[in-house]
């Protein structure tokens, strides 16, 4: 006695083989979820710390009368610390870093290379950032006029990037860097080193 197969019966067997995949391929993301999960919590890592070590000034003045224009040629030295102890940091190619006066932009963006920053360790560059009459608002014209006559000008440096965590042969996603350097130039009878002020605010997220 012989069985026959109807195409009714085929169609409901893919179903059900279509279905186990998706459970399977469902029970595999959330177990893969887990386990990122619970590494990230177990391991805890932490935002590196950076500080703005140096700021060398060789050009930096402005227009005197409407439009005004900002000139700016400086090179900073901006260190990065690993705090974690088991985490290593692997900064991606392309981070941008470039200097702002009240909120404006006032230097072209300078590429930082790529590196990996291990357990514990110092990250270092010195890039040069420049702008060549750059633009700047009629207030924040009038502004640095007073910043000059009062012998002091407050400069923010801002890098903005992507970081991967790395956990041994494991590598995160990109994660969203971006830190804020705050440094006064002190004017006298000639530009002299920028001083940083307050430490950098980091932020990291997706």
């Amino acid at each position: 006695m012989s069985e026959t197969i109807t195409a009714s019966d085929s169609s409901g067997s893919r179903r059900q083989l279509y279905i186990y995949l998706a459970w399977g391929t469902g029970i595999f993301v959330v177990l893969f979820a887990v386990v990122v999960l619970l590494v990230y919590l177990i391991l805890r890592p932490c935002r590196p710390s950076f500080i703005l070590q140096d700021m060398t000034v060789y050009n930096f003045n402005s227009s005197t009368a409407p439009p005004f224009a900002l000139t700016t040629k400086m090179q900073v030295t901006l260190s990065s610390t690993n705090p974690n102890s088991r985490v290593g940091i692997a900064y991606q190619s392309g981070m941008d870093i470039y200097a702002v006066y009240r909120d404006q932009q006032i230097t072209l963006a300078s590429l930082l290379p790529g590196t990996y920053q291990g357990h514990k360790e110092p990250v270092v560059w010195s890039p040069l950032l420049n702008g060549d009459s750059v633009p700047i608002s009629p207030l924040s014209g009038e502004a640095f006029a007073q910043d000059l006559n009062a012998g002091t000008v407050m400069i923010k440096i801002k890098l903005d990037g992507k970081v991967m965590w790395k956990v041994g042969t494991w590598i995160s996603g990109n994660y969203h860097l971006n830190v804020l350097c705050t440094g006064n130039i002190k004017f006298g009878d000639m530009i002299i080193k920028g001083q940083p002020t307050d430490p950098c605010i980091v932020e990291i997220g997706l």
